[in-house]
């Protein structure tokens, strides 16, 4: 099973990658025929955008899974065990619920708009709306089996903090900080702030 779900999510990085280098391709190449050949591509400013969108959502199941969605945690790392745990129940339980809500309007959005055609493309506009349905299905299982771990008492401690304040702090960074904080080897630490 570990194996289908990474296999998955490497698909999902090479569909990101593609994307980027088509947007790339296309906004460029756009710009290059209008200034240099007073032509175009028809479809460019449409397949971008949804290319963006769809980008965008990839992205964010992919940020998801690897815990790399910013936040704040100050008060959710000076809180006891319990604490963190009942924010992580909360917080998952919120987002859950979000989230399906919007597979629900996306769903419908993709019914209402599969006849009608793109003006560029010609394309359904059901595509626009059918990444929100890729993005529930993808990202509801995570989340559950998130919740799973940590109703059933497998998770760390410093899987409990699901965000991060800044991009350069890695969630093995600060595993590996409160691990070596649990474990005294900030010692020398403690004691300037003892001496002070």
């Amino acid at each position: 099973m570990s194996r289908l779900v990474d296999a998955y999510f490497t698909l999902l990085k090479i569909l990101c990658a593609l994307l980027l280098a088509g947007m790339v391709v296309l906004v460029f190449g756009n710009v290059v025929l209008r200034y240099g050949f007073n032509s175009g591509i028809t479809l460019s400013e449409e397949v971008s955008r949804w290319m963006f969108v769809w980008l965008t959502f990839l992205g964010s199941i992919i940020a998801l899974r690897e815990r790399g969605h910013l936040g704040v945690d100050a008060l959710v790392r000076r809180l006891p065990l319990w604490g963190k745990k009942l924010c992580f129940v909360v917080s998952h339980s919120l987002i859950i619920y979000a989230i399906v809500l919007f597979v629900m309007g996306t769903w419908q959005q993709t019914l209402i708009n599969w006849d009608v055609v793109a003006p560029a493309s010609g394309a359904s506009v059901a595509v626009f709306y059918g990444v929100g349905l890729v993005f529930g299905i993808s990202t509801v299982p995570l989340l559950l089996a998130d919740l799973w771990r940590v109703l059933s008492g497998r998770a760390d401690e410093a899987e409990l903090i699901a965000v991060r304040e800044s991009e350069e702090e890695s969630v093995d960074e600060v595993q590996r900080r409160h691990l070596a904080a649990d474990a005294g080897e900030l010692s020398g630490t403690r004691r300037v702030g003892e001496a002070a």
